[in-house]
């Protein structure tokens, strides 16, 4: 068997969730499943959307928060069995793919102009 029939035969196994769509500057909240020894609880994770990289099974995307003063980043892969839910929170209105323009900024500075229907 090759190499690409075998990532080919993986990629035809890996179940695709639906999810709704979203992208860069879209304000989202992330239900991850976390397991703790032998007991399981979901986290939510809620944050803008800074990038959405790869495709297919490959996909990730990056969400950063504020907590407690600190910038939190945390890559999700689109795949992942843990992800039990990602509920669009507001839509937002940026002109990039990629946002990371918002790591340098604080404040009232780092509001995303939201979309308005």
């Amino acid at each position: 068997m090759s190499k690409n029939a075998l990532l080919q035969y993986v990629d035809e196994q890996s179940e695709v969730k639906q999810y709704p769509d979203f992208q860069a500057g879209d304000t989202v909240t992330v239900k991850y499943k976390i397991k703790e020894g032998n007991k399981e609880r979901i986290q939510n994770f809620q944050g803008v959307v800074l990038q959405r990289k790869g495709t297919g099974p490959t996909e990730t995307f990056t969400v950063r928060k504020i907590s407690g003063n600190v910038g939190v980043e945390r890559i999700f892969p689109l795949t992942s069995p843990f992800i039990e839910e990602i509920d669009v929170n507001k839509k937002g209105v940026v002109r990039r793919a990629r946002i990371f323009y918002l790591r340098g900024l604080r404040g009232k500075k780092a509001r995303i102009k939201e979309k308005r229907f």
